[in-house]
């Protein structure tokens, strides 16, 4: 079960913490594509290869991240005046390109050997336990990456999480039509991956749902919910025109015209706009308010 989302940090010391993530786990990635390279090339595996292509990905996101992430922790400015937030969301919208591009080839390079008959993989003792280690490690990321994705509320990070639990399936595959390859049973090995690829494309879906709504500013809170609250400050005698939409991290704005008596004061409007604002963020955890005033 993932970690509940916690509040978002800051957003400097927030970018930060994500960036120390992405550091370590490049080192990590890096160590296991080494790994796997090695073992392909003395077996002569190409399935092992494949995986180690399929790993590096991991590591090229790795460092597209920390670019992502450097860019989205910038101030507004004149030309992104809701800030950079949402290149991080776009970053993690990047890595359904790259299952996309692994679950191909996984697809095409499985039917041709099932077409050619395919040839045994000849992996030693020692390599299959180079293996192993490499799996046992990308069980540890993948785990140890959701959980500081979730409490960073980091779309970038829970999404190559997910990638790189796909990387842990794949390595199973492989391991699973090694074994039987070395039994002779070498159409195993294919048929496993085409299964891999499958549950890659169910991840890319699982990405573009938390990825897409952000994107396209799909509303963040039922309006019924936003006009309640709002309607609940003393003052408020309707609450209409309202929006709402997410952005990344987890953060949410929202827009909304209050009604208030038209023989109120300047003051007395503000008061009450400043109320509703405050309520609102409150109630329903949201970053930003927008208040406009109407009399009535």
């Amino acid at each position: 079960m993932s970690p509940a989302p916690l509040a978002p940090a800051g957003g400097r010391d927030r970018s930060a913490a994500v960036r120390r993530v992405l550091g370590g786990l490049l080192v990590a990635n890096l160590a296991v594509v080494a790994a796997k390279a090695a073992v392909g090339i003395v077996a002569g595996s190409l399935s092992v290869l494949g995986d180690a292509l399929h790993s590096s990905v991991d590591a090229l996101y790795n460092i597209l991240g920390l670019i992502v992430v450097r860019v989205a922790a910038r101030e507004p400015d004149e030309d992104h005046p809701y800030g950079h937030g949402k290149f991080e969301t776009l970053g993690a919208l990047g890595i359904v390109v790259f299952l996309s591009v692994t679950g191909f080839e996984l697809v095409r390079s499985a039917i041709e050997k099932l077409v050619a008959g395919g040839q045994p993989i000849r992996v030693s003792d020692i390599s299959l336990g180079i293996l192993l280690a490499t799996l046992g490690t990308n069980v540890l990321v993948a785990w140890y990456e959701n959980r500081r994705g979730h409490e960073l509320a980091s779309e970038l990070l829970i999404a190559d999480a997910a990638h790189t639990r796909t990387d842990v399936f794949i390595t199973i595959g492989v391991l699973i039509g090694v074994l039987f390859s070395r039994q002779g049973y070498v159409w195993v090995d294919s048929v496993v991956a085409i299964l891999v690829a499958l549950l890659i494309v169910r991840v890319a879906f699982h990405i573009l749902s938390r990825t897409v709504p952000v994107l396209v500013d799909e509303r963040a809170i039922p309006e019924p919910t936003i006009r309640e609250s709002a309607q609940a400050v003393e003052g408020v005698k309707s609450a209409y025109g309202i929006r709402s939409r997410g952005g990344n991290a987890g953060v949410r704005y929202a827009e909304v015209t209050i009604a208030v008596d038209r023989g109120a004061n300047v003051a007395a409007a503000h008061a009450i706009a400043d109320a509703v604002e405050e309520r609102l963020k409150h109630d329903l955890e949201l970053e930003e308010v927008t208040v406009h005033v109407e009399p009535c």
